[in-house]
């Protein structure tokens, strides 16, 4: 079977990863890949955003599956154009992709299905959303409808802060045409859990639960960014939360599509915020999220390439998945001055040491090899994680990895999973799923 992994980050090496595993799998390609995937695949030059390219490139190779990583390309319709041709994807329609990449498209469904998520208005006017803001009550959320690396979202606590956020998004487009239209969201206070679930349109089954930081800072400090670092499992999903959440979210959101003419296909990542009245979603994504997939995979017992086969085929019915008991923990290590403007090359040491580590995986997002030298090619550089009992001791192991690792400008929190650290909680074996 030969595979493509469409994308270039840490999301994709952890895919390329799994996916080797597969006595199913004989040849792996990425699409443009990075430095760290080139050491398991055959890196293929086309952009991950050019459709026709990659169709093309896959009918000519024979290519038996194709595994789209990252939302842009899922958004322009690369699943539709893929079965136009008659080759087997991995992904929802540009239809199905719509939840999200529009924020309004989705809370106007979960309005008409009774599926809980916080109160919320639709803008095309920064007149109109500005006169809403001087209404509101606050904190309120301000989000850009449109798809921005997971960066559109910004949490005001001040009428400045809220006025300010509707100029950046309408008026100064700092999001381009993602910010022309706005939504402005009832701030819920909570504990926030990411929840990927595989779906054939028809049958759901939920993954090990995860919880990510957006933030880039300690303490949940700083700007918004593509993800900072994760553990799993999140102690705070137990097995009543997780029936409670496919029960009143998931299968509705499903079968809700289905009764829209859009068998939803694919991973279904619902970001969700943990209230005193139970879960609200927040947003969902039409893919896997990055960086809670590569804490979520490493425990994945099973093959991946037959989930995905599955999902396709209709027939996920017949899956059962099943766990690592180990906790695994998730660091990122940045580029200085992400999320901002940065530099790239930058040589990375250390590397060679890290896979001796027991225990430990380096999954690269931003690297690039330059001869015999790996160096810094983006904001989000590596990923270490660490598979340990407990996340306390996953945590810790993740951080002795980091500490042999350097480049210039390295950046990194040293507080992920402070949440399930702070309450003393003992992750249950199995994920709680």
């Amino acid at each position: 079977m030969k595979v493509l992994v469409v994308g270039s980050g840490g999301r994709e090496h952890a895919l390329i990863w799994k996916l080797g595993q597969s006595p199913l799998v004989k040849e792996l390609y990425a699409a443009p890949g990075n430095g760290g995937i080139a050491e398991l695949a055959r890196i293929v030059d086309i952009n991950a955003e050019d459709v026709d390219a990659l169709a093309e490139f896959a009918e000519d190779k024979d290519i038996d599956l194709t595994v789209v990583g990252p939302e842009t390309p899922l958004a322009k319709g690369i699943v539709d154009e893929f079965e136009n041709r008659r080759l087997r994807i991995f992904g929802p329609t540009k239809a199905g992709a719509r939840l999200e990449s529009s924020k309004s498209f989705t809370k106007q469904l979960l309005k008409k299905l009774n599926v809980p998520t916080p109160a919320f208005a639709v803008f095309d006017d920064a007149t109109a959303a500005r006169a809403y803001m001087k209404q509101s009550a606050l904190p309120v959320v301000v989000k850009a409808d449109g798809l921005c690396g997971g960066k559109g979202v910004i949490i005001a606590t001040t009428q400045s802060e809220a006025l300010g956020a509707i100029d950046l998004m309408m008026e100064d487009k700092i999001f381009k045409r993602a910010g022309e239209r706005v939504v402005i969201e009832e701030f819920l206070p909570g504990e926030e859990a990411s929840i990927f679930v595989l779906t054939d349109g028809k049958h759901a089954i939920p993954l090990a639960p995860a919880q990510d930081y957006k933030r880039l800072q300690d303490g949940d400090k700083g700007p918004n960014t593509g993800g900072m670092g994760a553990y799993s499992p999140a102690p705070v999903v137990t097995d009543e939360m997780m029936t409670r959440i496919m029960n009143s979210i998931i299968l509705p959101v499903v079968q809700g599509l289905a009764k829209e003419g859009i068998r939803y296909k694919g991973v279904l990542y619902a970001g969700l915020m943990l209230t005193s009245e139970g879960p609200y979603v927040l947003e969902f994504n039409a893919r896997f999220g990055d960086p809670e997939l590569q804490v979520v995979l490493p425990r994945l017992r099973g093959d991946l390439a037959e989930l995905m086969e599955a999902c396709i085929d209709g027939k996920l019915d017949r899956v059962t998945l099943s766990w690592d008991a180990r906790s695994a923990a998730c660091v990122v290590l940045a580029s200085g001055g992400y999320p901002g403007e940065y530099a790239i090359g930058k040589p990375i040491r250390g590397l060679d040491a890290v896979k001796k580590m027991e225990d430990v995986l380096c999954f690269h997002a931003g690297t690039k090899r330059e001869g015999s030298q790996m160096v810094t090619w983006g904001g989000r550089a590596l990923n270490v994680v660490a598979l340990d009992d407990g996340i306390d001791g996953a945590v810790k192991r993740a951080y002795r990895a980091v500490e042999a690792i350097k480049f210039e400008g390295m950046q990194y929190r040293k507080d992920i999973a402070w949440r399930a650290l702070k309450v003393g909680v003992k992750a249950k074996a199995g994920g709680s799923v």
